[in-house]
């Protein structure tokens, strides 16, 4: 397919794209930043786009993927777009911004590739939108376990608001674009492969500290597989899935973590062993998920 990715020289997007180029898709790179160029890195175009314009999302729509589009009789339109690209998180800029920037660029690129006729389109909401990660002092906890795409939420923080903001968009505009995909992944804490030496000891130390994440992880790579069944299932209008690995980031059991640090808190179901409480059991189920980068291949 082409594709365009949004943000894709960013933290989860210099490792969804490379899986993509290699399921064979053809990928541009809309970025303020350019793609990393590294030994092992596709060759692939980035775009330079401010996508909270609307012009500048809709002319990008439409541009060349690279110069040797140019040769071809006619410019085939992009099937899909993967919307990466947003402030990241909160305390980069001031809450106003990060709101305003995240919401008016889903917006822009939700409508212009649905007013184009780009009939798939896979955005990036957050774990954060389930309240806890940025929530204020006892305000930073979860209504229950596990956390599923089910559950009511109402986050109090900029960051996660204009991700909750994303999904009612995209809920919104497939009932305007009858047969247009949008699938909104709540996205967990991506973990680069370098990051795993770094940061897993000291996680797997004090596990409190991975309270607010609810002790669960996405591989960076698995991401990119998880974007690439998006691409493939097709007819299910507007979803929202959760993105995490399968396995909770402790060496101790779920129920033993869920004992310890969070006794208050429902369990409404009952958990695997070693299950994450932020699940995936519906992109398991529903997109045919494998978990191919569990962190225990990674750290001992």
């Amino acid at each position: 397919m082409r594709i365009i990715v949004t943000g894709g020289s960013g933290k989860a997007g210099r490792h969804v794209v490379p899986y993509l180029v290699a399921q064979g898709h053809q990928v541009l790179n809309l970025d303020m930043v350019q793609f990393p160029d590294t030994p092992d890195a596709p060759k692939l175009f980035t775009l330079k786009a401010d996508l909270a314009n609307s012009g500048e999302v809709f002319n990008a729509f439409s541009c060349p993927f690279d110069f040797d589009d140019y040769s071809k009789p006619k410019l085939e339109p992009p099937e899909a777009i993967i919307h990466l690209a947003a402030i990241p998180r909160n305390l980069m800029v001031p809450d106003n911004e990060t709101f305003a920037i995240n919401v008016k660029s889903t917006y822009n690129v939700i409508e212009a590739a649905c007013k184009l006729g780009i009939k798939k389109i896979v955005i990036a909401s957050s774990e954060t939108t389930y309240g806890a990660c940025f929530g204020q002092g006892d305000r930073g906890t979860f209504e229950s376990f596990p956390l599923d795409e089910d559950m009511d939420v109402n986050p109090e923080d900029s960051y996660a608001i204009s991700k909750l903001c994303g999904e009612r968009v995209a809920r919104g505009f497939t009932r305007r674009f009858p047969g247009t995909d949008i699938y909104a992944l709540r996205i967990g804490n991506v973990i680069e492969p370098h990051e795993y030496e770094r940061d897993f000891p000291g996680f797997l130390k004090n596990p409190e500290v991975r309270f607010r994440n609810a002790w669960s992880y996405i591989d960076a790579r698995d991401l990119g597989q998880i974007c690439d069944l998006c691409l493939k299932k097709s007819g299910l209008g507007f979803q929202i899935f959760n993105a995490t690995n399968d396995t909770i980031t402790t060496h101790e059991t779920t129920k033993e973590i869920l004992a310890k640090y969070a006794p208050n808190i429902p369990v409404t179901r009952e958990l695997g062993e070693y299950e994450g409480p932020l699940s995936n059991k519906k992109i398991r189920e529903v997109l045919g998920f494998k978990d191919v980068h569990d962190w225990k291949k990674y750290v001992k």
